[in-house]
């Protein structure tokens, strides 16, 4: 379920104040019998502030960010590692994928390696297995980083069937020259430009330990 923008009413109270004090205005000036000249500029001041009020409350609804929406992502909580990988490996991963499931938006992750599934954690996907498509074989084959900032929109969505089928946002960090770090987020265009130099640091790290 999508959750509403916290921001919402803070963006229309400049509109919401404007409007009402010239609402106000107006009603006085339709109640006084006489008007004085120090009550026409009074309203000429109020009615500046109220116009001013009005267009910041206009301003910030088109430029100030509003929060991505985010959503409940289907699936099980898990943490499922390759049985037949050694320890230390395995403490890698599992290093790893804490740091970037509290760190980052991220809330699924896989570590894809040389053909194999080494690690699901975050919430998993009903599927276990990994059949690269297009998207994941590009970023094997040109070794580069692939951003899908909101997944329902691209066709090659559905090579991700291994992710909760609600994924926001996808990330591909290619891992050495055998692998690649899949990370589904709940949230559209929410990953950081500062997000992807985390991921590529530690995908960089894992190519070390798993290629050793």
């Amino acid at each position: 379920m999508t959750k509403p923008d916290p921001n919402r009413v803070l963006r229309r109270l400049p509109i919401v104040v404007g409007g009402l004090g010239a609402v106000l205005l107006l009603i006085n000036r339709l109640l006084t019998p006489e008007l004085t000249q120090s009550q026409s500029r009074g309203d000429v001041v109020g009615v500046i502030l109220s116009a001013v009020l009005i267009l910041t409350g206009l301003i910030w609804q088109q430029v100030q960010p509003r929060s991505p929406d985010t959503v409940e992502l289907i699936g099980e909580e898990g943490f499922v590692l390759a049985a037949d990988l050694p320890e230390a490996v395995k403490t890698e991963l599992a290093w790893a994928s804490r740091l970037l499931l509290t760190n980052t938006v991220t809330r699924s992750l896989v570590v894809y390696y040389q053909g194999k599934v080494l690690l699901r954690r975050g919430i998993l996907g009903t599927k276990s297995e990994v059949v690269p498509g297009v998207i994941l074989k590009q970023v094997l084959e040109k070794q580069k980083p692939i951003y899908l900032v909101a997944l329902k929109v691209y066709p090659g969505r559905f090579e991700f069937d291994y992710l909760p089928e609600n994924t926001q946002g996808v990330i591909c960090q290619p891992i050495g020259k055998q692998g690649a770090l899949i990370l589904g987020a709940n949230a559209p265009r929410s990953y950081t430009k500062q997000d992807e130099n985390w991921i590529a640091g530690i995908a960089d790290k894992l190519a070390v330990t798993l290629g050793s």
